[in-house]
């Protein structure tokens, strides 16, 4: 039954789409961000605080938040529109576009967590390290490289783990932004299994449901790590 289930199958797709792009841009704001505080400039603390508070935000409270800003006519979005004479945008309609919000969404409130941890990793890597590759010539940019990017790998492979298993997982974010809308186009595995389980009452299904994905996920999982492998950056991040 599942495997000819193309509700199951769409749904898996649009879940590690959702993971993979939400996950990517994650990691590249989070290293920038953490990059940026590990510099040593006044108002450090304050801003550090700051910069976990999405992160600390209950997911309900903050797809709430997003949903009222995407709010079809009470918006700000809509009402800047309707000033502009633009007419109703009406953005939670637009599959693409309510794609795009979800992504938004996850992004703002989970870019903190992996910025923790790669803060973490810095905060490992001795200044020496930089002054001796400053010595010999090296720019920033060439430090980055060589000195921070590989010292770094296993924080960067520790937070994908994580987020990667959090993002194949998405459930409330969806279903208070969207209820998987509109037309199911932004419907996850695990708010398809919910359906199944609180609406149909389908226990059973609901949790092979489940099963399914997390199947799916061990396998894009160890498919990663093989690419990885052969890449050599596990290789580098184990030495």
């Amino acid at each position: 039954r599942l495997a000819a289930d193309q509700r199951f199958w769409q749904d898996a797709a649009q879940t590690a789409r959702f993971g993979l792009v939400s996950v990517s841009l994650e990691l590249l704001l989070a290293l920038a961000i953490a990059l940026l505080l590990d510099q040593r400039w006044r108002g450090r603390g304050a801003v550090r605080a700051i910069t976990l508070m999405p992160w600390a935000l209950p997911t309900t409270m903050m797809a709430l938040g997003w949903r009222w800003i995407f709010n079809t006519p009470y918006g700000p979005f809509e009402v800047l529109a309707e000033y502009l004479g633009l007419g109703p945008l009406d953005l939670l309609s637009t599959p693409a576009l309510t794609w795009l919000i979800t992504v938004l969404a996850d992004v703002w409130k989970t870019t903190p967590f992996i910025t923790l941890i790669l803060l973490a990793g810095l905060q490992t890597i001795p200044e020496d390290l930089y002054g001796a590759f400053r010595l010999e010539g090296g720019s920033a940019v060439q430090a980055l490289r060589r000195v921070t990017l590989p010292l770094l790998t296993p924080y960067i492979l520790l937070s994908l783990l994580f987020r990667l298993a959090q993002a194949f997982g998405v459930f409330d974010l969806i279903q208070v932004l969207t209820g998987g809308g509109p037309a199911g186009t932004t419907e996850s595995l695990a708010l398809y299994s919910y359906l199944n389980a609180m609406r149909f009452l389908d226990f059973g299904y609901s949790a092979t449901i489940m099963l399914g994905g997390f199947i799916l996920l061990m396998v894009l999982m160890l498919a990663g790590a093989v690419v990885l492998r052969m890449t050599g950056v596990i290789r580098s991040a184990e030495s």
